[in-house]
């Protein structure tokens, strides 16, 4: 995250961090960002974080990522938001996790539909193309 946060700021971007208070201390807390924000739990910390963005894209990451994107993902199924749900899979890192999802479909465990509210895409033009489609398409979508 830090590298990204580093790439984005010297592109010019601007970057909010958002830490729970007791890794804030335990981590070390990246220093360069445009506006950094200490709160309490992971809770409060995924909530702010779903209010700030205008979507979601998860790169290759560890269970936190996954568990941070597939909340983001069921919010989308429930109409919680209507924002767009994205997953960069860069080298097939997330194969497995698309073929998860078709096994949920399979069992009955998901519905094809709402499977197709997560973008799986391996470049990330067409991943970016692919959410502003689906933005779209969340305007009318009857949850």
């Amino acid at each position: 995250m830090g590298i990204m946060a580093d790439e984005m700021i010297k592109g010019g971007g601007e970057v909010i961090g958002v830490i729970p208070q007791g890794l804030a201390y335990r981590e070390i807390a990246h220093e360069g960002l445009t506006d950094r924000r200490v709160v309490g739990s992971m809770h409060e910390r995924k909530l702010l974080m779903a209010e700030l963005a205008d979507g979601f894209i998860a790169l290759p990451g560890g269970t936190g990522t996954l568990e941070e994107l597939l909340e983001v993902f069921t919010w989308t199924k429930l109409g919680i938001h209507a924002k767009p749900c994205g997953v960069l899979n860069v080298g097939g890192f997330y194969d497995l996790l698309g073929e998860l999802l078709d096994s949920f479909v399979r069992y009955g465990f998901l519905k094809e539909e709402h499977k197709e509210l997560l973008v799986i895409e391996q470049d990330p033009e067409k991943l970016l193309d692919a959410m502003a489609k689906s933005e779209e398409s969340l305007k009318t979508y009857k949850f």
